[in-house]
């Protein structure tokens, strides 16, 4: 499945919930989804009964959009949430949480997922000194997420930090520098860490069918 390029904001509305992938435009009175909450397209004449399979592909693409991710690597995770010990709904959210694109996000430094991921993919960060462009990279403890010094002096990225201070936006787990272009994984990601509502165990039922 190719990338979606289309209007945002539908996405938002077609899962009825911001899904933040406008970055600061979404927490300003600027959001069209404050004034158009219903679902794109021309208004149903009822509403439809949603049934138990419909309610858990919505899940799930709610989760894709959320984190940018296809559905093929989606999949690839879930197969791999499956083989971890544990719970694997909880885990298929901490493997998308230790997402590099995710993580550069959850430090302040792109307004979006989707810009982060436009910096991973564009070689303006850095893991433990070493430039990584592998936007599904897996962080660990310990690892220094960083910016390359041309990024460092970016009006851009100032802002970001900002808007991401001020909104508490800045994952727990993470340790920042003072400057805040740069952090540590001070501990893997929990469930807790996850403020967006999702029922994952949802998803779990969808993909064990």
């Amino acid at each position: 499945m190719a990338r979606y390029r289309g209007p945002v904001c539908k996405l938002c509305r077609r899962e009825g919930l911001k899904l933040f992938l406008k970055g600061q435009r979404c927490i300003t009175e600027k959001c069209s989804f404050n004034d158009r909450k219903a679902p794109p397209g021309p208004p149903p004449k009822r509403r439809p009964k949603m049934t138990g399979y419909a309610a858990q592909l919505r899940e799930k693409q709610k989760v894709k959009r959320i984190y940018g991710v296809n559905e093929k690597p989606f999949r690839n995770l879930f197969a791999k949430a499956q083989r971890m010990k544990g719970i694997t709904g909880e885990n298929l959210l901490i493997l998308l949480e230790r997402r590099l694109d995710n993580v550069v996000y959850r430090m302040g430094i792109a307004s979006s997922r989707a810009q982060a991921r436009n910096l991973v993919s564009h070689g303006h960060i850095r893991v433990n000194g070493k430039r990584v462009n592998i936007a599904s990279y897996q962080v660990k403890v310990g690892d220094e997420i960083s910016l390359s010094e041309k990024m460092r002096s970016s009006e851009l990225i100032e802002a970001n930090i900002q808007m991401a201070r001020g909104v508490g936006l800045i994952a727990e787990w993470l340790e920042m520098a003072d400057d805040g272009k740069s952090g540590k994984v001070a501990q893997l990601p929990s469930r807790e860490n996850v403020d967006i509502p999702i029922k994952e165990q949802v998803i779990v039922e969808l993909y064990s069918k």
